[in-house]
């Protein structure tokens, strides 16, 4: 049972080895990088099989064997996107979403992409480590700094879901009655409404855990014949409409809301590799097998095929290698295929014994 458990909670395709000892892997680094040439095969091979934490002590190792810093020496002989992969897999998963943050809040500009995708879709405890470990870093408050960088009903959504961790818990248990009430008030404020009312859809949407969202978006439908998607695509616009659609799309299947994010990251001309990059480093240890069955079942190709046609070099190899594998038939094919073996072994061995009518019923009847 204890076994059953553990597999169905871990979801990722990069897990801890098994036989693992920091001051080797270390040595391997180290090799890898010494003299003339460096051995980009043995970096990505090794990092690619060796979970965040155990990372983390191979850094400490490399410093302690070696007295020097291994993400300055990874640095100072990769380049391009297989350097900023390698080094985002070098670095905790905390310090890299604070870090993210920072960078999208600082940077030229806002990237509101990556606060949307960040704050829509970690867990109430994960945003509370975030906001505590920014204030460490920076020694500043991630609210004021998103407030002073962004403005309206975004930045007003924006810091509701900052906030959420101190009010989710009094929404957990909610009455029908007052489920109803917030499908109406949305209703109200959407379609039955000329102009959009989006504080209402920003209170609701923001206030609400996934479970007690679920339901009103179920509710919603019944009572206005539309998705909440629909709503939201129809009466909102710009980032507003990013960051209510990922809550809502997060709400509903966070693996689903990533393969949609991964798929548009490499659609088209041109591939967005900040996404990529954030999406494949910050998953692999959490749901990657989900969002591969996810991207599998809504797109015409396999995660696998597609990052292996839009991407190369050592940049694909190790992108391919936290992907985990190939999904080459969608799930419904799969169980297609699985039904038919079965029948058809069972046919046969009915025919063998010259029983098929017999069996026949038993298999349909």
């Amino acid at each position: 049972m204890l076994v059953f458990l553990f597999l169905q909670a871990f979801r990722g395709t990069v897990k801890a080895s098994a036989n693992f000892k920091a001051s080797a892997d270390a040595e391997v680094l180290h090799k890898a990088m010494k003299g003339l040439g460096t051995d980009e095969a043995a970096i990505l091979q090794l990092l690619t099989a060796r979970s965040n934490a155990q990372r983390q002590e191979i850094k400490a190792s490399y410093k302690t064997l070696f007295g020097k810093d291994l993400v300055h020496d990874l640095k100072g002989e990769l380049g391009g996107k297989f350097e900023t992969l390698v080094v985002a897999l070098m670095t905790p998963p905390l310090t890299y979403d604070v870090t993210s943050l920072h960078h999208a809040i600082k940077g030229a500009g806002t990237d509101e992409k990556v606060l949307v995708e960040i704050l829509a879709s970690r867990t109430p405890q994960q945003v509370k480590d975030i906001i505590a470990a920014y204030k460490t870093e920076y020694d500043h408050d991630l609210e004021k700094d998103i407030c002073g960088d962004t403005s309206g009903h975004f930045q007003r959504l924006l810091v509701i879901l900052l906030q959420v961790t101190l009010i989710l818990s009094s929404f957990l248990v909610t009455s029908l009655l007052l489920l109803h009430q917030k499908c109406f008030a949305l209703f109200k404020a959407g379609e039955q409404k000329y102009g959009t009312d989006e504080q209402s859809f920003i209170t609701i949407l923001g206030n609400r855990s996934a479970e007690h969202l679920r339901k009103v978006f179920d509710a919603y439908t019944k009572l206005s014949g539309y998705e909440m998607e629909e709503s939201i695509k129809r009466e909102t616009s710009g980032s507003l409409r990013a960051l209510l659609l990922a809550v809502v799309k997060c709400a509903r299947s966070v693996p689903s809301y990533f393969a949609e994010t991964l798929y548009y990251a490499m659609k088209g001309a041109g591939t967005d590799d900040d996404t990529l990059i954030r999406v494949m480093v910050t998953r692999c240890e959490v749901d990657m097998l989900d969002i591969r069955a996810a991207f599998r079942r809504m797109f015409a190709c396999s995660l696998h095929s597609m990052i292996k046609g839009d991407t190369n070099g050592d940049y694909r190899k190790t992108l391919l290698l936290l992907c985990g594998g190939d999904d080459l038939f969608s799930p419904l094919i799969t169980s297609l295929y699985l039904v038919s073996y079965h029948l058809f072994v069972m046919l046969t061995f009915c025919l063998h014994f010259g029983r098929t009518s017999k069996c026949i019923n038993k298999c349909f009847y």
